[in-house]
């Protein structure tokens, strides 16, 4: 079950979800809106002859930052990674990031796979923006970009993010996750 705005609102109120930034402008019927950083990691496509994730040859990445007169272009068939402005988490719901339909109509995608956030994760998301169009889209810091939908869970979970610790540790840059070694 998702959450209403009352609902969301009542949670922030009393601790049960943390959202940076908080604005009652942002949130909607049934979802909160976050916006997007400054922060852009855009592959190096000539720094190795192809990806291998399960040997571990990952790309190279150079960081660029927007603003928000100058904007980030996003090319056509092009995926970068980006962040949001806003750190949220919970410990008791689901986070559950979806794209605006808005800008997916002009052929942005926020998440590929990657739309998930369980509870007792506190972050900034990482975006995996990709342009679907056959025109550049011009990308701004501080636009709109996707929205947070919370789930009750049946039942607390028996694995936290931040008790376990088997889940690796956040790196200080947009790729986010870091396995532990």
């Amino acid at each position: 079950m998702y959450l209403s705005d009352r609902d969301i609102r009542h949670a922030i109120d009393i601790g049960d979800i943390s959202i940076s930034d908080f604005d009652t402008k942002r949130l909607q019927p049934a979802s909160y809106d976050i916006r997007l950083g400054e922060k852009f990691l855009v592959v190096n496509p000539y720094a190795i002859p192809n990806i291998d994730p399960v040997n571990k040859i990952l790309p190279e990445y150079e960081e660029i930052i927007a603003t928000a007169e100058q904007g980030f272009i996003l090319r056509p068939w092009v995926t970068v990674l980006g962040t949001s402005i806003e750190k949220f988490g919970s410990e008791k719901y689901l986070i559950q990031l979806s794209g605006k339909s808005s800008l997916a109509r002009i052929g942005l995608i926020v998440h590929n796979t990657a739309g998930l956030i369980n509870p007792g994760h506190y972050l900034n998301i990482t975006f995996e923006l990709a342009n679907m169009n056959s025109v550049p889209i011009i990308l701004r810091p501080g636009m709109d970009i996707a929205q947070l939908l919370f789930s009750e869970m049946t039942s607390p979970p028996e694995q936290d993010y931040r008790k376990t610790g088997r889940y690796g540790e956040w790196s200080d840059n947009l790729i986010g996750y870091v396995e532990k070694q």
